[in-house]
């Protein structure tokens, strides 16, 4: 890994790539320059990879392999016969504003029953594999509630409500977005922040195609292999009452590669209420309180559904309006 990453800080320049950051220095001398770059990451982009995350790499190889021949043998052919390919093939040379070039499946714990079944070893590796995800992405809350000077477990707590814990959600989203014979037409995926916590991503370590958005241009989330892809997404900005920032993120798509991504994404409890950490409020004004509403996290799913692909400020003061 320590060679993948020098070549790649010789390729790209740092100041425009996304941080690259090793997860396994916080158990060392260096833990507190590796919280403070995480802070930064989390400050600065909403985005990093994290090496050294501690899931296995013959676990990593599994889950790109039963994906690839899922994608293959259960989902190639339907994809052929999509919505999204025929408007393609029916609309001439207008570009296609509503829908996105991704095939797309989502496994969570409620669901099991409907994973592929036809992909040998597809069930056991996904259900390994979202086990030490989920391992992972507590540990990034709890580095996050450090940093931010909140209790161990403040925002976990938050996510599971008041029912209890492990409440949260975790659900995983894997894609594909094939090749294009259009790309100019249609997006891979629009342009969007994510509405959830704390977003995971395992994206192909080939092809790219994923962006972020900052300081006004499109900045590649470059292949990166075996890496985590870590996302701030809009509750941990209201947590954090605006420290960090969810990213407006996109993926293009090309007319050559087909692009694999595994998102894995730790929510809040539809019932659980959000809001700022108390501890970060202490000289907040009021416009701010406005910006950053206490609100019921299945009622900010409900307005996200249909804004995903427009500002996020709108959406906070839709739901705020909702509480009233």
């Amino acid at each position: 890994m320590a060679v993948l990453l020098f070549f790649f800080f010789l390729l790209f320049d740092i100041s425009r790539a996304i941080p690259v950051l090793d997860f396994s220095k916080l158990n060392g001398h260096e833990r507190a320059k590796t919280l403070a770059h995480i802070a930064n990451a989390c400050e600065d982009w909403g985005f990093f990879h994290l090496v050294n995350h501690g899931i296995a790499e013959d676990l990593l190889e599994r889950v790109k392999k039963v994906s690839t021949d899922f994608y293959k043998l259960e989902r190639e052919e339907n994809f052929k016969n999509s919505k999204v390919v025929k408007l393609l093939n029916e609309t001439g040379d207008k570009k296609l504003e509503n829908v996105d070039w991704e095939d797309i499946i989502t496994l969570t714990d409620d669901n099991v029953n409907e994973w592929p079944s036809q992909t040998p070893g597809f069930k056991e590796t996904f259900k390994e594999f979202r086990y030490e995800l989920k391992k992972l992405a507590e540990k990034i809350l709890e580095v996050l509630d450090e940093n931010l000077g909140l209790p161990k477990g403040h925002i976990k707590k938050a996510f599971d409500g008041e029912e209890g814990e492990n409440n949260a959600f975790f659900g995983t989203k894997v894609s594909h977005y094939p090749p294009s014979p259009n790309p100019e037409r249609v997006n891979g995926l629009r342009p969007h922040t994510d509405a959830g916590g704390l977003i995971l991503l395992f994206q192909d370590d080939k092809v790219g195609g994923l962006q972020v958005w900052k300081d006004g241009e499109w900045i590649d989330v470059e292949p990166l292999k075996n890496t985590i892809v870590i996302s701030v997404g809009d509750q941990i900005e209201v947590i954090s009452n605006g420290l960090y920032k969810s990213a407006w993120h996109r993926v293009f798509s090309t007319t050559d590669s087909n692009r694999r991504s595994v998102a894995s994404y730790y929510n809040p409890s539809h019932k659980a209420t959000i809001a700022p950490a108390p501890q970060l409020m202490k000289e907040t004004s009021e416009e701010w309180n406005q910006a950053y509403p206490k609100f019921v996290f299945g009622d900010y799913m409900s307005v996200y559904y249909q804004q995903k692909f427009h500002p996020k400020e709108p959406r906070f003061q839709a739901v705020s309006a909702m509480g009233r």
